[in-house]
């Protein structure tokens, strides 16, 4: 698919590290599955993938985590 915010580049299947963030507590996940721009790295989570980064954030933010970074497991 065409990029979104460029215009320009191609995305490819790759894989991301996410970032959120709500109050005190930061979740990081890496190896996100995405799609991701060639020319400037951003990234597109699939509904599925997005819903399930969510989830894994809000388990983190009931269990009252600062900080936490974990690698995505699908």
């Amino acid at each position: 698919m065409k990029c979104a915010l460029c215009r320009h580049g191609q995305t490819f299947l790759g894989k991301t590290t996410v970032t959120l963030h709500r109050g005190d507590t930061i979740v990081i996940l890496k190896e996100v599955p995405a799609e991701v721009c060639e020319n400037y790295g951003e990234y597109y989570l699939s509904e599925t993938i997005t819903a399930k980064v969510l989830r894994r954030a809000e388990e983190e933010v009931a269990k009252g985590s600062e900080v936490q970074i974990m690698r995505f497991a699908a």
